[in-house]
């Protein structure tokens, strides 16, 4: 799944803290990690811990808080679980809102519910019980809407990184991302570890729509730490964007060492943009983020948690006076707010709110949703966008030209390019007539290119939906009937082997695509006391007589040991070299030695810690059928002795 930059600019979330384990250092260190919101490292600590066997509410609640917060709801679903489960007395109301929300992007919509009713029995009071019980049917509504926009990844501008938060600015689409440059490339954050984010901007052609020639935007306003949100005044002399606590050189933190976000202000002068300037309202002990200009420019929305937040974060505006003063900071108040995430907001040229929240019912993590208003100008409805626009993942950071209908938004859901990707979407028309194309091909053995029978064959769409499912013939051949010209993919799956998928756009209509999908036999589980050479099934490691240098032919076995090596880093192993009864006993003891030596040396020369693996030379004090001395046996009988055997003697290094 995909980790995701832009929750840290959701504000920093309020996690109720807990008393630390004084016994376990470990645990001490991965809690001040925690309450630094630096969740990977902590995460690694308590996933060592939980591993182990150790078991409390405290660390349930953390490892799933350390997935939830980075958008990664199915991992922190087992922990959730796991601390509802074992520890029903010690779970607050809050975590079974959490679990509810990880269950949706499971799309376990009944558990989630079931889930909810023991949430409102806990917290009746909370406005989210209360939304909840007025929209029981809310999968119905959302689906009553979800006809009514195509949505594309744009796939030219995205990368393996998150890319989120576009405005529109002159011919351009200017938005965050945090790919990596080469500048500042060594810097990460410690939230999700990836590098900051910067301000980039794609130039939009002017006939097509496409976009193309990404580059940095204004790089003067980008700094070594977190830029995006920008917004822009109608005359494009003016930007708005959300940075942390950082300007003239210095950064600055709250009292637990946080460092906050907050809103800048910079004027175009010239083709340059003067030093960003944080807005009055900013506060070191509190986050102000995600900027929004009403359509007459007299107010500023924005995203915070400042004293007054109903929820983990809340949407307010300041009036922006004539004289270039600010207002005071409003609360949008219950009609928006909950006790959940509210953010991303954005004000439409006809003045219609559109916003983010985990706090109402909806499809799972953040759903976007705009307030319905009356002839009069007041808000009477909120509204969820409904698939495609929203999915069981987060969905943010939406724009629409109310004219045109068209816009984008920025999401983390499933076969996307990086953690967060920058939708479009347009208003699509209703009762298209339907095109069926043709996708066929074959499901092989990678290895042996031989067809497989029986191998399973899945169309899913985008989201991971599956929409159509077919079992290969004994042939291996298989067919598929999706939608003409439509971004699917198609996986095989069979037992024993991995699975394999294919990204494709399905052809016109009258016309076929054919596919050959490979499957790799999976290597079974590797326990202590394995040998290597057994499970991989490895040809004989030969040496010339009497020597003890690695030929080509070793190589090659070799380097399937190395793949295991690299792919499992914590296991350690021990080279055995073995000769058969032939020859004097202490020249095979020596030679064997030399062997196991030289195996050894020629893996750590290719890039494996010589503390991974160690060897030894036993000559033939270990034959393993009754060839010993002085008893005839045939040459096929004195191969089987003449062996090496790679022994695993740990698959988890210890801790330091």
């Amino acid at each position: 799944m995909k980790t995701s930059p832009k929750l840290y600019l959701l504000l920093l979330v309020g996690i109720i803290p807990f008393l630390t384990f004084a016994q376990n250092s470990r645990l001490e260190k991965a809690d001040k990690k925690f309450e630094q919101y630096a969740f990977i490292d902590a995460q690694k600590i308590y996933l060592k811990i939980a591993e182990e066997g150790f078991e409390s509410a405290e660390l349930f609640q953390k490892l799933g808080d350390s997935y939830y917060f980075n958008g990664l709801y199915e991992d922190g679903a087992q922990w959730y679980e796991k601390l509802i489960t074992i520890f029903p007395e010690e779970t607050t109301p809050e975590y079974f809102f959490r679990y509810a929300q990880t269950l949706k992007a499971l799309k376990e919509y009944k558990k989630s519910d079931e889930i909810m009713l023991r949430f409102r029995e806990l917290k009746g009071e909370d406005s989210r019980v209360a939304l909840f019980e007025d929209k029981r049917d809310y999968l119905e509504d959302i689906s009553y809407i979800e006809s009514d926009y195509d949505v594309e990844n744009l796939r030219r501008i995205n990368s393996k990184y998150s890319d989120f938060g576009a405005t529109l600015y002159k011919n351009k689409l200017i938005f965050a991302s945090s790919r990596d440059t080469g500048v500042f490339s060594k810097k990460r954050h410690k939230w999700n570890n990836q590098p900051f984010l910067d301000l980039y901007a794609a130039t939009i052609d002017e006939e097509t729509g496409n976009l193309y020639n990404v580059e940095r935007f204004a790089t003067n306003l980008n700094s070594p730490f977190h830029e995006s949100s920008p917004i822009f005044t109608r005359d494009g002399n003016t930007i708005y964007f959300t940075r942390n606590n950082y300007s003239q050189g210095s950064k600055k933190k709250d009292k637990n060492g946080t460092t906050r976000l907050k809103i800048y202000k910079a004027e175009k002068q010239g083709k340059d943009w003067t030093t960003a300037v944080e807005l009055p309202f900013n506060n070191n002990d509190y986050s102000v983020a995600h900027p929004a200009l009403s359509p007459d420019e007299t107010k500023l929305y924005f995203a915070s948690d400042m004293p007054g937040t109903v929820g983990l974060s809340d949407i307010w505006y300041v009036d922006l006076l004539a004289d270039g003063s600010y207002g005071e900071p409003k609360n949008l108040g219950p009609m928006i707010n909950t006790e959940g995430r509210e953010n991303f907001p954005f004000i439409s040229k006809d003045g219609s709110l559109y916003f983010s929240s985990d706090g109402r019912p909806g499809l799972g993590g953040l759903d976007i949703y705009v307030a319905a208003k009356d002839s009069k100008g007041k808000i009477v409805q909120i509204i969820n966008l409904g698939e495609p626009v929203n999915s069981n993942k987060d969905d943010f950071s939406f724009i629409v030209d109310d004219q045109t209908n068209r816009g984008y938004f920025s999401t983390n859901r499933y076969f996307g390019m990086g953690s967060d990707d920058i939708f479009s979407f347009s208003k699509k028309p209703k009762e298209e007539p339907l095109c069926y194309s043709l996708v066929k091909g074959v499901v092989k053995d990678k290895e042996t290119l031989n067809p497989l029978s029986e191998a399973t064959v899945s169309l899913l769409d985008l989201d991971g939906n599956t929409i159509e499912k077919v079992v290969s013939d004994k042939q291996g051949n298989f067919r598929l009937n999706p939608l003409c010209n439509e971004e699917y993919i198609v996986r095989a799956e069979k037992q024993d082997y991995t699975s394999a998928e294919e990204l494709i756009t399905s052809p016109l209509e009258g016309n076929s695509l054919t596919l050959e999908l490979l499957l790799e036999r999976r290597i079974q589980r590797v326990e202590e006391g394995d040998d290597l050479a057994k499970l991989l099934k490895l040809n004989p490691i030969y040496f010339d007589f009497d020597r003890f240098n690695i030929r080509q032919d070793a190589a090659l076995e070799l380097t399937k040991v190395l793949a295991v090596l690299e792919e499992n880093p914590t296991m350690v192993i021990d080279v055995r070299s073995h000769t058969d009864s032939q020859g004097n006993d202490s020249y095979n003891l020596t030679l064997s030695e030399k062997r196991a030596q030289a195996t050894v040396d020629y893996i750590v020369n290719k890039g494996i810690s010589r503390s991974r693996i160690t060897g030894k030379g036993y000559g033939e004090t270990q034959l393993i059928n009754n060839c010993g001395s002085g008893i005839k046996c045939s040459d096929e009988e004195q191969q089987l002795n003449r062996r090496s055997e790679f022994i695993v003697l740990q698959t988890k290094l210890e801790a330091n």
